[in-house]
């Protein structure tokens, strides 16, 4: 009876702790957030700050999402999804993005990817403290190359036993003469002048056009956090953009299992038609394909035709095939992980 006693007096604190250590999610709907305050970088404080849903049945298999740039999570219905599959879902806005954004900070800004990874590190020690020990990292665009360079850093003890990758950015998608050329210039004097950049944009990208649906697409999302509008690019970010390339393009052998997402088209044109509601309108499809099947020795290809560069904001149809494809892979995967065990 006393050590009964005592177990739920555990159990009731380890509630309370749980209660104080997160907060309501602007989301609602069961979502909650936690800010981890990092250390100083070289413009003064940063945060980032993880949001998670629990399932409501006892799991220990977890998913930690990673967005990209101009991003931040707000994809509920890929959290619900992962939760009926029976994973806790959890998300990372990173350093100065979305909810980790604080005033007087330049979005998006970065010198090198690994700045992300005290990110990372701190959602993952959370993630495996309340009790999961089996996760799927997923990165999304610039977050597909952030879990990359993650895991390539940490491939000798890695800690996540499986990444999944929608349309990671692997490459520059512009001409050769701006590839070879411009991009290592402009890295170059990235190192010097890493605060300087390009001018933002002065309208709506056709990209955005295509999600929300003010204009064409069906989501609804915090407008300062994912900008109709970007920013510029700084120097110093193409520079640390570029250097991750480098890696990827060079050095890279993952040892987890990948599953490699993409649209089956790359979109070009320059205003919105409706092509842009069924393919990949920021990256080149061929260039995911060229580098991504090449990070690691057990890499599988996914390609969803008419997807969008999100292929999880992809029409529902699409989404829906996108989202059975890689709920398949990640049952035989942890199946046959099951197995060898």
């Amino acid at each position: 009876m006393k050590r009964l006693i005592s177990l739920i007096v555990v159990y009731a604190c380890v509630l309370i702790a749980t209660a104080q250590y997160y907060t309501p999610d602007v989301l609602g709907n069961g979502f909650q957030q936690h800010t981890f305050v990092m250390s100083d970088d070289y413009h003064g404080q940063v945060v980032s700050t993880l949001v998670r849903k629990l399932s409501s049945d006892s799991t220990s298999r977890a998913v930690l999402y990673v967005h990209g740039y101009n991003d931040y999570f707000f994809q509920e219905e890929m959290a619900d999804r992962f939760i009926a599959e029976g994973y806790n879902f959890y998300a990372i806005d990173l350093r100065k993005y979305g909810r980790s954004l604080r005033d007087g900070q330049r979005e998006y800004e970065a010198r090198d990817m690994s700045e992300y990874f005290a990110d990372i590190d701190s959602a993952l020690s959370v993630i495996k403290h309340e009790g999961n020990n089996y996760i799927v990292m997923m990165g999304h665009s610039t977050g597909g190359l952030t879990t990359s360079l993650y895991c390539q850093a940490h491939r000798d003890n890695l800690p996540i036993d499986a990444l999944v990758l929608n349309s990671p950015f692997f490459e520059w998608n512009y001409n050769a003469l701006f590839r070879n050329v411009l991009i290592p210039v402009v890295a170059f004097i990235g190192r010097f002048f890493p605060d300087a950049g390009l001018p933002d944009a002065k309208k709506v990208s056709a990209y955005a056009m295509s999600l929300l649906q003010e204009y064409h697409g069906e989501w609804n999302f915090d407008t300062q956090w994912k900008r109709l509008m970007t920013r510029g690019e700084r120097f110093g970010w193409i520079r640390a953009i570029d250097k991750g390339h480098s890696v990827v393009h060079n050095d890279m052998n993952l040892p987890c299992p990948v599953l490699l997402m993409r649209s089956d088209k790359t979109i070009t044109d320059s205003e919105w038609t409706l092509d842009y509601q069924c393919g990949d309108a920021v990256l080149s499809v061929e260039h995911i394909a060229q580098y991504g099947t090449k990070i690691g020795d057990n890499v599988t290809e996914v390609v969803i035709a008419d997807g969008l560069h999100d292929l999880f904001l992809s029409r529902y149809d699409v989404r829906m095939k996108a989202y059975d494809r890689m709920f398949g892979w990640l049952h035989t995967l942890q199946h046959t992980q099951d197995e060898d065990k």
